[in-house]
């Protein structure tokens, strides 16, 4: 199997980035990935203010789909996500949801041991996630600390080993890229991190022609989830409302109005973290009220 490097990373999205590889659909890959914060945190005496965060967020790739075209979904199966023992969580001055108040900046490592993260006395069962995901975009680069249409840093506990990911392919190849792996993260990301590890993900990649979504789409076992990102929370809660709408209304042929009414009893609104350049939510929608055809365009 082929395994791509860790060192092999991009700080961006970009069409302009040459692949580190190239893949066939259906063939399984290995990428590894270094923790977000680069590795740079060894020991919890670590200065913040000397780490260079240009180094932040890298993400392994980026890898050239064969045969996929500008207008394809590139669909991603999340095969498997290894985790190494240790993680670290930090806080930084001036960052994450509470960035207005007064505190010290300070890094915690995080032990996991057995399928358990061990935080003070406090033990999570450990739900390894990818946060970073993506392809590149159509036009201007993108930092993967930002997420968009694209993927990006998405920073969904959703995204995660068995589910699928459907990217909108914007150039030939897609150049797709992964990183930022967490151990545990609840919705929203309050102080700007989570148990950010580095690891391993075991992946494999579809398409389906001609047709793509407009934004970023997960499939668990029981919903998909619209994964919607905006500055404005309240305008990616509108974004993303309007898009589970219409889905619902193509899927039943129901009028805008009933579609609307049913958003209140069978769309669940999430979201996956409020401390990003871009705040992202999502739109839960049950697998049997649409199909991932219901959440396409042509």
């Amino acid at each position: 199997m082929r395994i791509i490097h860790k060192d092999n990373g991009v700080y961006s999205f970009s069409r302009s980035h040459k692949p580190v590889d190239y893949v066939e659909v259906g063939e399984p890959i290995m990428l590894e990935t270094e923790d977000a914060v680069g590795g740079q945190i060894q020991n919890e005496d670590t200065p913040l203010e000397k780490i260079d965060w240009k180094r932040v967020n890298r993400a392994t790739g980026p890898i050239y789909i064969k045969g996929a075209e500008k207008g394809d979904t590139l669909v991603v199966d999340i095969l498997d996500i290894e985790i190494a023992s240790r993680g670290v969580i930090l806080v930084v001055p001036g960052a994450g949801a509470l960035a207005g108040k007064s505190f010290k900046p300070k890094a915690k490592l995080v032990n996991i041991r057995d399928g358990i993260a061990r935080f003070n006395d406090v033990a999570f069962i450990v739900k390894p996630m990818i946060g970073t995901i993506g392809v590149a975009p159509e036009g201007e680069d993108i930092p993967t600390s930002t997420p968009h249409k694209h993927g990006g840093n998405l920073d969904c506990a959703e995204v995660c080993k068995g589910a699928k990911l459907y990217l909108p392919v914007a150039v030939d190849g897609a150049l797709f890229a992964a990183g930022d792996l967490h151990a545990v993260q609840a919705d929203g990301e309050l102080c700007v991190s989570s148990i950010e590890v580095e690891g391993k993900l075991l992946l494999k990649f579809n398409l389906i022609k001609n047709r793509r979504p407009e934004w970023p789409i997960v499939e668990s076992d029981e919903h998909y989830s619209i994964l919607v990102a905006d500055e404005d929370l309240n305008k990616a809660v509108e974004i993303v409302s309007e898009y589970a709408v219409q889905a619902v209304s193509r899927a039943k042929k129901w009028s805008f109005e009933e579609s609307y009414m049913f958003g209140s009893l069978g769309v669940s609104i999430a979201i996956n973290q409020i401390v990003d350049p871009k705040k992202g939510v999502r739109a839960k929608i049950p697998k049997n009220i649409v199909s991932i055809y219901d959440l396409l365009t042509g």
